[in-house]
This record gives structure tokens, sequence and C-alpha cells, in this order.
């Protein structure tokens, strides 16, 4: 909350103290009124002069516009303030959860993050706005209304005085047990939004293996634990109220019996204890104002805590000075190559490894096959090159600089990727092929050619502005593919990743695709993740993983001949194979 006080809103300051002022004024006219009745009650009316009734009783009115004026120029005024600083906090967020490292990302969780950015930045916008709305009128009110009640009643006051020490009290217990019940309240959102997420991710398969109500009992299940800390940190909250109105309403009841005997007594005015209870009401929906931004507080110091973890999270990709050195464990020819793991072993939980001593060097324009079983290590391969994640050991080498030596936009700039899971945004398919990158038309239309997409493409209503749905639900699985393949080849990428890409395409389109990659991107390293040999045979190098562990480095002949897991996959799909061939 620190930071979000000093950082985020220091250039609203001025702003700030411009609106308090205006806030102020309006709230001293508002303290006016009951002052200006009980003076007309108790002095003007018994004196039978009708002009200076009006005099008094335009006054009245006066103090009540100027003080309706105030309070909308103040809120208006605080509620550009919330806005401009929350659209800055979520600016920032978003931000720095695009450039979070996958172990961050990982470690937050996706779903965390997604409520980090929505219900948490709301709850600091609620804070932000109320507190300055409510945060300098209600103390205003209630010191102001104290002070003035003194002037009229001394007595009457420090009765009234005597109760808010029980109500600060009950105020101060029940904020310090509400805050951790609010954070409790968020991390309960996270697998919420958690399963929201899946479920309507997978809404067709749920559909398809009638799973709906098996669903339907997981959402009831979550949603009634969130229910469940929501309540007990409202009920924990709930009991501000109801005692203050308690202790207030004591208070009253002592008032009235007191200012009885004092006006028998002859030693009060009935227009003073008639604006005595005037001020007593402001008085206690100056401290219902109070107990309400103490909830909304406590839900943004917990949601203002969860935001400032993210934006302090660390780097673990720091920028490295590394001198160059020629790689170990690799050939001469190695030593100048594209791509070169020296010795790289990682694991996800730093218990037991992923990957373990991987050695390969890919050389500038050649090809790199990447064949194994499912949790291989083959995707774990490409998120240390992209520097998703940093090596447990060893070295990664791009172009004879280590990996970590690279700044990363320098380094992800070089790459073209079609992921397995890859996304296409619902936006024209040409805008879906540029991602905001500036490419030429003619750029554009060349990488849907190559991606032998430019066919179904041009079929299209709108042809390359043809509109797509959602992860593009409105192609079949070839045509996403070929899209995807289209947007990593349109900038003419120095190193283009193919991970599991042509899973969906046919024999034929994939032989095509292999046939432009050579044709037109002579100078581009090309890393292909396959389950089939057919899309791999022809590669330079191919490189066959087992449980994280190289067991086999050559071409397809040398490891035919050499690699007896190869050897099996092969004859598995060697009638596919010939017929690709």
């Amino acid at each position: 909350m620190k930071r979000v006080l000093t950082y985020y809103l220091r250039p609203y300051y001025l702003r700030m103290c411009l609106g308090f002022a205006v806030k102020f004024a309006g709230t001293i006219m508002d303290l006016c009124l009951p002052w200006i009745l009980a003076h007309m009650i108790d002095n003007i009316i018994p004196m039978n002069d009708r002009q200076m009734i009006f005099v008094w009783g335009f006054l009245m009115i006066l103090c009540a516009i100027l003080a309706w004026v105030g309070n909308v120029v103040a809120n208006r005024m605080a509620s550009k303030v919330a806005r401009d600083t929350t659209e800055k906090v979520r600016h920032d967020l978003f931000s720095k959860v695009t450039y979070l490292s996958n172990q961050s990302t990982d470690a937050f969780t996706k779903p965390s993050l997604i409520s980090r950015l929505t219900s948490d930045t709301y709850n600091l916008h609620q804070m932000l706005g109320r507190v300055q709305r409510l945060g300098v009128r209600a103390p205003i009110l209630l010191i102001g209304g104290i002070l003035i009640t003194l002037t009229l009643d001394p007595v009457l006051t420090l009765i009234l005085v005597s109760v808010l020490p029980f109500i600060v009290l009950i105020m101060t217990s029940t904020s310090k047990k509400g805050i951790p019940m609010y954070a409790k309240l968020q991390e309960a959102l996270d697998q919420f939004v958690r399963l929201v997420r899946e479920d309507i991710a997978g809404i067709r398969v749920i559909k398809a293996l009638s799973k709906t109500e098996y669903e339907k009992e997981r959402f009831a299940s979550i949603n009634e634990e969130v229910v469940k800390i929501e309540k007990k940190a409202g009920m924990t909250m709930a009991v501000v109220n109801p005692a203050m109105n308690f202790f207030l309403n004591i208070g009253l009841v002592l008032v009235i019996l007191a200012g009885a005997y004092r006006v028998n007594a002859g030693h009060c005015e009935v227009g003073k204890i008639l604006a005595f209870m005037t001020y007593f009401t402001i008085i206690l929906n100056a401290m219902m104002s109070i107990s309400k931004m103490f909830v909304i507080i406590s839900k943004a110091v917990a949601s203002a805590d969860r935001i400032v973890a993210v934006l302090d999270a660390e780097d673990e990709r720091e920028l490295e000075v590394i001198a160059k050195k020629e790689p170990e464990g690799v050939s001469e020819e190695g030593q100048d190559a594209m791509i070169c793991f020296d010795q790289v072993s990682f694991s996800y939980n730093h218990v037991e490894n992923n990957l373990t001593n991987i050695n390969f060097s890919v050389k500038k324009g050649e090809t790199l096959g990447i064949i194994g079983e499912t949790g291989s290590g083959k995707s774990t391969v490409v998120s240390l090159l992209l520097r998703f994640y940093d090596a447990t050991e060893g070295t990664i080498y791009i172009d004879g600089r280590p990996i970590q030596s690279i700044p990363i936009q320098e380094l992800r700039r070089r790459f073209g990727v079609v992921f397995q899971n890859d996304a296409l945004f619902e936006d024209s398919i040409s805008e879906n092929v540029r991602l905001g990158r500036e490419l030429t038309e003619e750029e554009l239309k060349q990488a849907i050619l190559y991606a032998q997409a430019k066919e179904f493409v041009e079929e299209k209503n709108r042809g390359y502005y043809d509109k797509l749905n959602i992860k593009g639900a409105n192609l079949s699985g070839g045509q996403k593919q070929r899209i995807l393949i289209a947007r990593a080849l349109a900038a003419h990428p120095d190193i283009l990743i193919l991970d599991d890409s042509s899973s969906a395409l046919d024999y034929r389109t994939d032989a095509s695709l292999r046939k432009e990659l050579k044709e037109h991107f002579k100078e581009t390293t090309t890393v292909i993740i396959a389950q089939r040999i057919s899309s791999i045979m022809h590669a330079d190098h191919i490189l066959v993983l087992e449980d994280g562990e190289m067991i086999g480095y050559g071409t397809h002949d040398e490891l035919i001949a050499s690699c007896q897991v190869y050897k099996e996959i092969g004859r598995s799909q060697m009638g596919i194979a010939s017929e690709a061939s």
C-alpha cells in the first residue's frame, strides 16, 4: 500500500490537495447549517424581525448551495484521481505480467494474476475514490461536529464524547481481524477464476463427454468456499455498524435526558438542543462512513499487497556480462554455431532434472529435428532457447553469445515460434499474422503463401481481412496451424521454432511447407519438434530424447543405424515415412 500512496499518487498530490480544499469548504458549509438554525430559533425569531429572518434564511440557503457544489466538484475530482491512478497501476501490472518469466508466472499462477488485474485493482480503485470523498468529509464532520457542540453545551458534548473510545476500540480490533480474512478471500477468488477459466476454455470437451453435471458440482464447491470465506469476513466487519449504533444511541439517550434537565433548569435553550440533536446525527453518519471506509481499506490493503508483490517480483533472468568463450563439449564446427547447448541440465522443481547433460550445435541455415515420447523434454528445450527459464547447469549460446548476455527483447526478436497450443485472437487473419509488427502487405501475403494458407484464406468472404472467432474456432486444426506458421515466418526470423506445428497438416501440405522453408528461408535456422519421423527425416540433425536425456544425435540414416529407440519409431511409421518421401 505504501508504494501505491507514494509512487502512483504522487503525480496527483496537487489535484488531491485542491480537491481536499474544496471538500473541506463544502463540509464546513454543512456544519454551519445547524448552528444557523439554532441561532435563528433562540435569537432571531424571538426578535420578531421578519427582515432578519429572511437574511438568515437566505444565508442558510447559500450555505446549502455552496455545500452541494463543493461536494459535487470535490467528488468528481476524487473520481478522476482514482480512475487515473488505477489505470496506471493496471497498466504497470499488466506490463509486468507480460514480462514475467515462466518461473515467476508458475509461482503466482495464471488465475491469481488474472484476479490481481481485475478484482484487486477494482478494490484499490474503490478505496482511492472512497477515501478522497469520505476520508476528508467524515473526519471534518466528526471533529467539527464535536467542536461546535462544545460551543453549544460543553456538558452534553462530554456525555457524547465519552462513548467514542468504545467505538474506536471496536473499529481497530475488527480491522485487525478483517484484513487477513480479505487476503484469504482473494486467494479463494484465485481458485474460483482458475476453475471458471478452465471450464470456459474446455466447454466443448465438457459437453462432448457429458461432464456438465460434474463440472457444476466442482463449481458449486469452490463457489461455496468463496461464499463461506466472504461471509466470515463480512460477519466480522459487520460487527462495527451495530456496535457503533449501540454506543451512539446510548450516548443519545444520555444526551436527551441531560438536555431535558438542563432546559428545565434554564441552563440550556431549545434551539441549542435541536442543533445538538442535528449535530449528533451528523456525527453518527460520519462514524458510519468511517466504519465503511475501514471495510474498504481492509480489502484494498490486502489487494494492494498482492499487486505490489507482482510489481516487485524480481526477474531472475538478469542480464549478465559474460565474456565470449568457446563452448565446451562440442566439435570445432559447433564453436560458431547459431544454436549451441553446452552441458545443459534443467529442473522445474529443482529436485530432479527434466533435462540432463544436453549437448548439440546447429549452424546458421541448418535444420534440427527433435523427437521423443511425450514428457521427454522436447518443449523444455524450446523454453530454454527462448529463455522462458534459465538452465540449471551449463550454457546455451545463440550465435556464439551466452544467452544470459543477450537482452530479452533482442533475443526474442530473433525467433519465429509456433507453439504446440498456440493462440489465435478474435481479429482479422491479417492482424493475427501481423500481430502488431510493422509488416508490409506484400510481406504478409508472402508469409501466408509460404505457410500454405493462401488458398483457403482467399476463399474467405473478406479474404485476408476475414475476422476469426476466439481461438480461431471458425477454422479447422490444419488451417489454424498454417495461420500460426505464417505468423512465425512473417518477419523472416533468424531462428524458426516449430513445436509440433504440423500435426494437423496432411502429408502433402507438410511436404510443401518443408519445400518453401528450404527455398525461401535458407539463412534461417530451424528447430522442428515432431511426433512423426516424416516431418524431421530430412533435417540436418536429429536429436532423440528420452526422459530428458540425449539417446541419439545425428542424421536420419545415422540414427536408423545407431539408435534403437529411433529405429523403433521409424519401424512403426515406416509405411507413412516412405509415403511422405
